[in-house]
């Protein structure tokens, strides 16, 4: 063996992969896991994490987070983020195409891995757009985009020109298994909407969002996905019916998942009340039913994926009338509570929790990470469940503020993590 090696001792590991839940060590040299449970013969430690009293799992995969570069630094920078997902436990995480310039062409593909790569935090995946500029109708350079480093393609939250191109997308992405990644949002159907439609946007005098603008979007795609044979995901739901949906098209066989958002798992509708714009999500916060339904699918692993959803804004952007303010949490950083409170109410098991943050997304896009086993890639997350913190000013590391639990007491922190062999957290 030779390179650096980590010894990370003391812990109880969780491995949702494996199912191994239990006391031991976790052994890294030259980048990749040698060891879980008991070192191999002769390893000897460079590093040491003491992780007494915490959790060890694989390092976190986060599905969707944006970075704002390029062409949106104001509101943050692949350094920045890259940081902040660091300190959220995550080693890999997914970019939207929606940059400037958005992300169709080798080129910015390179410009994004090369500047996270020199940020020297975490492995960041960019999602190739499915169409040109992000258009809607003329396709994409796939196999030129796949060949750049892509797994996925999406067109983030722009709308296709018709079913025509989202077949003819389908087919085109199935030829190079590529996943298809939608935001299902039907444009017609959600007009100026800034909220969810319900009693609550009728009290504030707010234009609404229907459930059905996603679940109409949800019902056109599933047959085309299923007469094409591709592997398609949808990402961030926000309804129980859109759930529902997904989970049949499954049971038939359809190669289709999703993820939810996990600030979803907790806000409602009547998080908007007062016009706090720190809420204004898109899709935006539902009912408390559609919540539920959300958690119970999470639990039960029809959802078998959580991410951040991570949207970093100025100050500005959230300072408008609310229709105005622009839509999006800065989540990075409260990805782990945020499970860990779901864990504490008794609506997920911590096996399951860490589940849906490692080995499901990690399955959605065929990657090795997201387990500790020997081979796989040193990922990992060292977090203390129990440990309060509070998300402001000096533990902060994203650029952005905008989030509803800035300066609210949070349970779970993370404490160390390791992205690749290389300690890139430590508290």
């Amino acid at each position: 063996m030779s390179g650096q090696r980590i010894l990370v001792e003391g812990g109880r590991i969780v491995d949702p992969a494996s199912g191994f839940d239990g006391a031991g060590v976790v052994c890294v040299a030259d980048g990749v896991i040698v060891g879980v449970g008991a070192r191999p013969d002769g390893f000897e430690a460079d590093r040491r994490i003491d992780a007494g009293g915490r959790i060890v799992c694989p390092g976190f995969i986060d599905l969707c987070a944006r970075l704002r570069e390029p062409g949106q630094e104001p509101k943050g920078t692949i350094a920045s983020e890259g940081a902040a997902a660091a300190a959220g436990g995550i080693t890999t995480l997914c970019c939207p195409p929606d940059t400037v310039p958005v992300i169709d062409t080798p080129a910015v593909v390179k410009l994004v891995t090369e500047r996270a790569e020199e940020a020297g935090k975490v492995r960041v995946l960019p999602i190739g757009a499915l169409t040109r500029g992000l258009n809607g109708k003329d396709l994409s350079e796939m196999h030129a985009l796949k060949r750049a480093g892509c797994l996925a393609l999406g067109n983030a939250d722009r709308p296709l020109a018709n079913l025509l191109v989202l077949r003819r997308a389908l087919e085109y992405a199935a030829s190079f298994e590529l996943v298809v990644v939608f935001r299902p949002e039907d444009p017609w159907l959600c007009g100026q909407g800034c909220v969810h439609e319900g009693a609550v946007s009728s009290r504030l005098g707010l234009p609404g969002i229907p459930e059905t603008a996603e679940t109409v979007a949800v019902a056109q795609a599933l047959p085309l996905i299923e007469q094409t044979g591709g592997r398609a995901h949808f990402g961030q739901l926000s309804s129980g019916r859109a759930v529902e949906m997904v989970a049949e098209a499954r049971a038939r066989g359809v190669r289709v998942s999703a993820d939810v958002a996990v600030h979803h798992l907790h806000l409602t509708e009547s998080s908007v009340d007062g016009f706090d714009a720190l809420c204004h999500s898109r899709p935006p916060f539902r009912t408390m039913s559609d919540r539920d339904a959300l958690l119970a699918a999470v639990a039960d692993g029809r959802i078998s994926a959580v991410c951040s959803d991570h949207q970093p804004h100025e100050p500005d952007a959230k300072l408008d009338v609310f229709p105005e303010t622009e839509p999006g949490l800065s989540s990075l950083q409260t990805l782990l509570p945020l499970m860990c409170a779901l864990v504490a109410e008794g609506r997920l098991s911590l096996p399951d929790a860490i589940a849906r943050l490692t080995v499901g997304p990690a399955a959605i896009l065929g990657l090795e990470s997201g387990r500790l086993a020997p081979g796989a890639p040193a990922d990992i997350c060292v977090f203390d469940p129990a440990a309060e913190w509070v998300p402001a000013e000096g533990g902060w590391l994203s650029a952005g503020r905008n989030t509803p639990f800035w300066e609210r007491t949070l349970t779970g922190r993370v404490m160390a993590t390791v992205a690749g062999g290389r300690l890139v957290y430590a508290l």
